[in-house]
């Protein structure tokens, strides 16, 4: 994490969150994967209305296949050795008088976080990822037309970066951040 510097003290669940991608290919237990999802049950949303869903797969089942072939062929090059693939929804329209949800996408964002530093704290791989296809995810996930595909995330446990093929061994480092100066504004824009 030498290229993780903070300026303030933050937690370290925080600052050593990131994403590899190598994973050992085990599968998970429910008792290990559903921890994931219960941190995410209690993210912060607006008025309480939870808009998020999260659709899964865990290797070696029926469904398997159905979401591995959502994904673009570089994230299948290194998702084959997840324990489970993830496809994030959200409701656009609040449940309490189905008018828009304007927050939707930042409160699932919040769930999202709170599963993936959940994975963190216990070692698991949490990849969050956008190369896969959204259309196809609704057609084949049934997914209502009131609620919008946000994202996929492949969980797994954690590998040696030799697991993974050459190319992508020298990119399973901890990406660096943008200083605060680059996403702060005190004021105006």
């Amino acid at each position: 994490m030498e290229n993780r510097k903070v300026n303030y003290p933050i937690n370290p669940i925080i600052k050593n969150r990131w994403s590899p991608r190598s994973m050992t290919g085990e599968e998970m237990s429910d008792e290990e994967l559903m921890p994931l999802f219960e941190a995410a049950r209690f993210a912060p949303s607006s008025y309480n209305g939870q808009p998020w869903k999260f659709l899964y797969a865990k290797k070696n089942t029926s469904s398997w296949d159905t979401f591995f072939d959502l994904m673009i062929d570089f994230n299948k090059s290194w998702t084959k050795n997840a324990a489970a693939l993830v496809v994030v929804v959200s409701r656009t329209l609040f449940e309490h008088n189905n008018k828009p949800e304007r927050t939707h996408s930042f409160d699932t964002g919040a769930a999202w976080m709170s599963l993936a530093l959940e994975g963190t704290s216990r070692g698991y791989v949490v990849h969050g990822m956008e190369g896969f296809d959204y259309d196809k995810a609704k057609k084949v996930l049934h997914i209502p037309d009131d609620y919008n595909v946000e994202a996929m995330i492949a969980i797994g446990k954690l590998a040696p970066k030799e697991k993974l093929p050459k190319e992508l061994q020298e990119r399973e480092i901890p990406s660096p951040r943008k200083p605060l100066s680059e996403i702060i504004s005190e004021g105006s824009f």
